[in-house]
């Protein structure tokens, strides 16, 4: 069995080792590529706490800085792992999305303690600021990575779908998973498609195929990687 994973390049490698021990091999197509911007470290001195909202804030805010006691609030447990990883002493996960991470912080952090820090790339999802602000909370958002969209579908990834070489599509956010049904039709590879089963972490991802007839099509129960896995490992029964 043969899975396509779109995610950038250094979370697809966590996640075709996951795929190997299922006995899945992993063709990594990155649709977007992360670039780390060269920023002064941030000053922490009026932070109660810092925002994360993927791996990647996790990754540039510890290049920047040696601060590792700051309180980090991390949206999933993907994120949060990769802050323990990266040695921050202090970490919550909402285990959730967007949405469940402002109601962590409500419920655990005080509008008056000090300012929350999300750092983020320079596209975001959902209103993260916007929901905590309506709380009372004051949020300053720091951007700190891009995530440059891929151009073109390499010619690896394109002969092994219109081979009938990929079982199965993993797609991790909506931005992705409209990138990927744009440049498949483009490469005119879009009918390939009947021979796929797309797996997406949410309902907006799998609404964002909709351009594409997959063979069939699946959400996880939570939008995280370990949820995407329990429904791979369900399709594989």
């Amino acid at each position: 069995m043969r899975a396509l994973v779109t995610r950038p390049r250094g979370e697809a490698a966590e996640l075709a080792e996951a795929l190997a021990r299922r006995g899945i091999d992993a063709l990594i197509e990155p649709l977007l590529a992360i670039e780390y911007r060269d920023a002064p470290s941030p000053d922490f001195s009026a932070v109660q706490a810092v925002l994360v909202t993927s791996g990647n804030g996790v990754r540039a805010l510890a290049r920047l800085t040696r601060e590792r006691a700051v309180p980090l609030f991390a949206v999933g447990a993907a994120s949060a792992a990769a802050a323990r990883a990266a040695g921050f002493a202090h970490v919550a996960s909402a285990d959730g999305a967007v949405d469940d991470l402002a109601r962590l912080v409500r419920a655990q952090l005080d509008p008056g303690a000090g300012q929350l820090l999300h750092v983020a790339g320079s596209a975001v999802a959902g209103d993260l600021a916007g929901s905590l602000c309506d709380a009372g909370f004051a949020v300053e958002r720091t951007v700190l990575y891009d995530a440059r969209p891929a151009t073109v579908l390499t010619a690896a990834c394109v002969d092994a779908l219109a081979a009938g070489e990929v079982d199965v599509a993993l797609f991790f956010s909506p931005r992705t998973a409209a990138l990927f049904a744009r440049l498949s039709g483009e490469a005119g590879i879009d009918r390939a498609m009947a021979r796929v089963i797309a797996l997406s972490i949410s309902a907006a991802a799998d609404a964002a195929l909709a351009p594409l007839d997959f063979r069939g099509r699946a959400v996880a129960a939570r939008p995280d990687q370990t949820s995407l896995l329990a429904a791979l490992d369900r399709l594989l029964r």
